[in-house]
């Protein structure tokens, strides 16, 4: 196999998009699913499908994923299959915003939370659906 990104390994470059930065409950709370009788299996269920859709290249990676609550028993903190799962030691919202902030390329913000976006400058910010239809078109 040859590089990321060259005519050897069509995969697309693991930069090229820059960060995906994922506001997990953000997401998971945006459709009544039930999500909140196991908050831990949620998560793990949005990190998965999060990986199936960098596999699929529905998603480019880097995908960061922030837990907070309940949801940190979904899924361990790791990096596997373009994906890094990050356990927020407080709030949610404030480790987006260190992530955010110490990135050093583009940052795409996936929340609903208007907040949240304007705590994070520079970042362009999609929807809950805007992945969602993502991760639906992944599984197909």
């Amino acid at each position: 196999m040859g590089l990321v990104g060259t005519r050897e390994d069509p995969r697309p470059a693991a930069r090229a998009a820059g960060l995906l930065l994922v506001d997990a409950a953000n997401v998971i709370g945006s459709r009544p699913d039930g999500w909140w009788r196991d908050r831990a299996g949620a998560a793990r269920v949005l990190v998965d499908r999060l990986r199936q859709a960098v596999r699929n290249g529905a998603l480019d990676a880097p995908v960061v994923v922030v837990l907070e609550g309940a949801g940190r028993a979904g899924a361990g903190e790791l990096e596997w299959g373009g994906v890094r799962v990050v356990h927020a030691a407080s709030t949610g919202d404030d480790a987006l915003v260190e992530l955010a902030t110490g990135e050093e390329g583009s940052v795409t913000l996936v929340s609903a939370d208007r907040a949240l976006a304007a705590r994070i400058s520079g970042a362009r910010v999609r929807g809950p659906s805007w992945l969602l239809g993502r991760l639906g078109a992944a599984s197909e």
